[in-house]
């Protein structure tokens, strides 16, 4: 049984959800969500039974010290709620469910069909999945993210794609597939991050799933310090590149056929639509919808309860050299400059994320479904 006590009726709500695991390759879509949460201070108001849904030897409980006492958090999914408003007092406020947690282990059409019970609770209009997936991509060009749908009708009318992936899913795609058979809106988004530095944290790709999430809900999103840490992890990765003359050489093969995919894209009209974007999100004067740092730009407080969760992006990590680490599409992790296959961070030339829609972020390329 849902008890949603203590929440107030929302306003055009749209939950976004995140799982670590297989579909958060370098943790951008988990990391992307803990920044909503933080930034708009939000607190949890629900969290999934663990019992029901996760084997505590593969993600394990963790120990703490709170005032001397020692205390058990255990590996759940919660759920948070905060509101955004416009700057200018004339565009409409909405409230967002932030869905946060891990991929569970066990009972996914009961994880899913829970979810979609506090979707349904709560008037969600649409729900958002974020994910990421390993790709052929370089860390040195906008790091792709693809929108994905099974709904014929909301990728027309949101510019987006229809799935048609077929292969190895995970809770992202069975999410995307249950809410397609409760009649619930849904979308995922997903960024394409380098299958050859694989390490999370990854700013870079969340700051550019956190841009695509701006212009689907037409909102502004605070960006607080991820700039500044994406700017600061590609500096990182060229330094590590450089090092290493294979990896340079992979790299800038990598940069070559990108470029070539790319170059039927640059049109003007392309061009001056990816500047208007830019605007619209960047504007102080940006049309309704633009959220503040703070929550409400009015000086409302934007949340509803509290919450301490999900630190800051930190520096990168060193480039891996694991060549086990499967990449996007490939369980055996192929390649011959696979310097560190796994979950790793994304791609762009200038620090600001801005996303990219390349053949190389799709994601019926990769174990990230798409959301079939």
């Amino acid at each position: 049984m849902i008890e949603l006590e203590g929440v107030p009726e929302l306003i055009d709500p749209v939950m976004v959800a995140a799982f670590e695991g297989w579909n958060d390759a370098g943790d951008a879509a988990s990391a992307a969500v803990a920044h909503l949460d933080r930034e708009w201070k939000g607190e949890v108001f629900a969290a999934l039974d663990a019992e029901d849904y996760y084997d505590f030897q593969v993600n394990r409980p963790t120990v703490f010290l709170d005032g001397g006492v020692r205390k058990i958090t255990w590996p759940t999914t919660r759920l948070s709620v905060v509101r955004v408003g416009d700057t200018n007092g004339k565009g409409r406020t909405r409230d967002l469910v932030l869905v946060r947690g891990i991929e569970p282990s066990m009972r996914w059409r009961s994880f899913c069909n829970e979810i979609l019970g506090f979707a349904h609770e709560l008037g969600v209009e649409m729900l958002v999945v974020l994910g990421s997936l390993l790709g052929d991509t370089p860390h040195t060009r906008p790091v792709p993210v693809s929108g994905v749908t099974s709904d014929a009708e909301l990728a027309s009318r949101l510019d987006l794609e229809e799935s048609r992936y077929e292969g190895p899913t995970g809770i992202v795609g069975i999410l995307q597939e249950a809410c397609t058979h409760a009649g619930v809106p849904a979308v995922s988004l997903w960024a394409a991050v380098p299958h050859y530095v694989s390490q999370p944290p990854n700013p870079k790709a969340s700051l550019a799933l956190l841009n695509r999430l701006e212009d689907l809900l037409g909102v502004r999103i605070p960006l607080g310090e991820l700039s500044e840490d994406a700017r600061a992890w590609q500096l990182g990765v060229d330094q590590l590149a450089a090092e290493d003359s294979e990896v340079a050489e992979y790299v800038q093969s990598l940069e070559e056929a990108r470029d070539t995919a790319d170059l039927p894209e640059a049109s003007g009209e392309a061009i001056a639509r990816e500047f208007e974007r830019y605007l619209r999100r960047r504007d102080p004067q940006a049309p309704p919808g633009v959220a503040t740092e703070g929550g409400l730009a009015d000086g409302r407080d934007g949340s509803y309860l509290r919450d301490s969760a999900g630190g800051r992006t930190r520096p990168p990590r060193p480039v891996s050299k694991d060549p086990r680490e499967p990449k996007s599409g490939d369980d055996t992790g192929t390649g011959p400059k696979d310097a560190g296959r796994g979950k790793g961070p994304a791609d762009s030339p200038d620090p600001s994320g801005e996303s990219d829609s390349a053949d190389s972020a799709q994601p019926e390329d990769g174990p990230e479904d798409t959301g079939n």
